[in-house]
């Protein structure tokens, strides 16, 4: 695998005003985005050109998890900061088992968010 040009972030959310606000928060603070709406539509993009990834977990037709899962299988070590409006243990529990080692309640704090990002980008 060839490395991740620095700061580009990748954000899987199917609710458009999630990505959207997400994606002026980061492009505010310099950052290079692209946005997917779906699980299916970010496997489709050539997945080593992004730095990180931020993740909603609850999508229809392959959850965040689930793509997350796929990723691993692909010998993708992607940093991944998993997003939920529903958080649980089991959720935080598979995220872990997954490499995920964040994951952030809707709402969440702008920072937390950029603090992932921060960390990752490069």
């Amino acid at each position: 695998m060839t490395e991740a040009e620095p700061g580009i972030v990748a954000i899987v959310d199917n609710d458009h005003a999630v990505r959207d606000s997400i994606r002026f928060l980061l492009e505010a603070m310099g950052y290079t985005v692209e946005t997917f709406a779906s699980a299916g539509e970010f496997l489709k993009a050539n997945l080593q050109r992004f730095a990180c990834l931020i993740l909603d977990h609850l999508m229809p037709r392959m959850t965040g998890l689930e793509l997350a899962d796929r990723l691993r299988a692909y010998g993708s070590a992607i940093p991944i900061l998993l997003i939920t409006g529903s958080p649980s243990p089991t959720i935080s529990a598979r995220a872990a088992d997954l490499g995920i080692y964040r994951v952030l309640e809707k709402p969440f704090d702008d920072k937390d968010l950029l603090d992932f990002v921060n960390t990752h980008r490069s």
